[in-house]
């Protein structure tokens, strides 16, 4: 193997591929990145017994071949190589690569030992780049963080005809977006059209999903591949695949359905910044209080002495006055996640459930459940 390739080009592509390579593994194979060249193409691959990530990119070739070296070593050359183009060769026992006046050697592993890279299941549809990552932005603080169960720590998708949903949780709050899809383009012809909009279900490791959709932001339409067992994205040149985790997330339908409850409005930027400001006088997660008047929310934090307030204007309908608490980081992941200026408060009182959104029909919605106000 032999070629020439713009180096920043080399980096990306090393990169993309190389975020799947697992920390460690009894594979030692498994810490490669396999390099194809062919026809004025670099094809760069990685994979793990979860995940796998392919990439295509431009590169001059000289001689045809593939090489097999320690990604995370060929990653960190890359990140110093000089701007301008690089050459990788094969020579003897090892890759070469030369940029400027700077060379590195990378020894091979053998091509024999490394997995056969899984297949991308039947794609399912096409779905916008930006709108994915998006959402999955704006639901994935909700996921949680215990690997003691596996479920919560993933990203419920969810297919249902033309719309997508997207949702995670922790049991301590629950965010839920849902965006538009187009079910069956980018289908084969020996698929396309069979059972148009088939439903699915699946539960997909937050962060391999996080992952993939902010590499899927500005590459336009996404094509969507799903089976029994994984999920895959492709997009461009780019071709990642991940298992799904087993079982489902509880249902939101009747923890967002509240039912007669209050409705508090007030500017939404304006809040975080408030937010922000007086919990610095808070202990660990001590909760932030919130009380709402038809004229307006008065924020309070922290104890005793070591207090902080501050007064915002805005609206409180179906009561005359509502406070209730909530765990200061969780309230903030929330307002953070939302677009819209202003914020919506739906709420039942205190130590229930609040749902906030951003429009009167949100697409995206994030329950939280308050705490015992501040004595």
């Amino acid at each position: 193997m032999e070629i020439r390739i713009d180096s920043a080009v080399l980096t990306e592509a090393v990169a993309w591929a190389a975020r799947v390579l697992p920390a460690r593994s009894p594979m030692p194979v498994l810490g490669g990145l396999l390099l194809e060249a062919a026809e004025g193409r670099l094809r760069v691959s990685g994979l793990d017994h979860e995940a796998s990530a392919r990439v295509e990119v431009e590169a001059d070739t000289a001689v045809e071949g593939s090489a097999l070296v320690l990604g995370r070593r060929l990653l960190d050359i890359c990140k110093v190589l000089p701007r301008g183009y690089a050459e990788l060769a094969v020579e003897d026992a090892r890759l070469s690569v030369t940029s400027g006046d700077a060379r590195f050697g990378l020894s091979l592993l053998p091509l024999d030992d490394y997995p056969a890279p899984p297949a991308l299941p039947e794609v399912r549809g096409l779905v916008d780049g930006d709108a994915f990552a998006a959402a999955v932005g704006q639901v994935a603080v909700a996921a949680g963080r215990d690997d003691s169960l596996p479920v919560l720590t993933g990203i419920r998708l969810a297919l249902d005809g033309s719309t997508m949903t997207v949702a995670a949780t922790d049991r301590y709050r629950y965010a839920v977006r849902t965006l538009e899809w187009y079910p069956d383009f980018g289908r084969g012809a020996a698929t396309q059209g069979a059972e148009p909009g088939e439903p699915a279900d699946v539960v997909v490791p937050a962060r391999r999903l996080t992952e993939i959709a902010r590499s899927l932001a500005g590459g336009g339409p996404a094509r969507l591949a799903l089976d029994s067992g994984s999920i895959g994205f492709e997009s461009g040149g780019m071709r990642t695949t991940t298992r799904l985790l087993d079982g489902r997330l509880p249902r939101h339908d009747k923890l967002f359905a509240l039912g007669d409850h209050a409705l508090a409005v007030t500017e939404r930027s304006a809040l975080t910044e408030a937010v922000k400001r007086v919990v610095v006088v808070a202990e660990g997660d001590s909760p932030v209080q919130l009380s709402f008047t038809a004229s307006g929310v008065h924020l309070q934090a922290g104890y005793e002495d070591d207090v902080a307030s501050q007064r915002l204007p805005g609206s409180l309908t179906g009561a005359d006055s509502l406070t209730v608490a909530f765990n200061p980081a969780y309230l903030l992941d929330a307002l953070t996640s939302l677009d819209a200026t202003e914020v919506r408060f739906h709420l039942l009182g205190p130590g229930q459930r609040a749902l906030l959104t951003d429009a009167e029909e949100p697409s995206h919605r994030h329950l939280l459940m308050s705490v015992k106000p501040l004595v």
